[in-house]
């Protein structure tokens, strides 16, 4: 996807290397139903190879904006995550080891030919994992016309309702006739 997020892996010497990258609102536009309006995050890490061992080490940190889940006005979540790669090459197994613990490393498995890792997936899975499910702003601070119009203001709500909808009088309606049928007492 983005050549800053490929880290090469073919020749990589023994030891340790740094990396710092950066995932502005450009960055997320790339993934499809992103809910992201934009951000402002850094991964800062290493990639550590040991004979056949590779591994790829990052924090993430940053903020990001998206809607607000209560009233749909932009708001700004702070987003932070370790992340703990251990890369193998060859084939997926199709079933995980039994007994693995939680707390080790994710395995990343590559083609045996690949070259270079692409961290844009894993980057972006991890920013949206980090962020809470509710994403709302503080109490007190959504849009005040939003939340009105939500709580549902009768008084405000029946103003702009018109007087009779084709609907109501059972002109149009499909489902007029099971509400006859409530009515009277033929359906329960």
């Amino acid at each position: 996807m983005n050549g800053s997020f490929c880290i090469a892996l073919n020749g990589l010497r023994a030891g340790k290397k740094a990396f710092s990258i950066h995932a502005g609102k450009e960055f997320f536009a790339n993934f499809d139903n992103s809910e992201i309006l934009d951000a402002d995050v850094s991964v800062e890490g290493c990639v550590e190879k040991s004979g056949g061992y590779t591994g790829i080490d990052f924090v993430i940190e940053g903020t990001v904006t998206v809607p607000c889940d209560r009233c749909l006005e932009p708001v700004t979540l702070d987003v932070s995550r370790d992340v703990r790669l251990s890369v193998k090459w060859g084939d997926e197994p199709a079933q995980e080891p039994s007994g693995a613990d939680p707390s080790e490393r994710e395995v990343v498995y590559l083609p045996a030919d690949a070259a270079e890792f692409d961290l844009s997936q894993t980057v972006y899975d991890y920013v949206i994992l980090s962020m809470p499910l509710q994403k709302v702003h503080p109490d007190g601070e959504c849009n005040p016309d939003a939340l009105r119009f939500i709580k549902g203001d009768a008084e405000d709500f029946e103003n702009r309702m018109p007087e009779e909808s084709p609907a109501e009088d059972g002109g149009d309606n499909p489902f007029a006739a099971l509400k006859d049928l409530l009515e009277k007492g033929n359906l329960n």
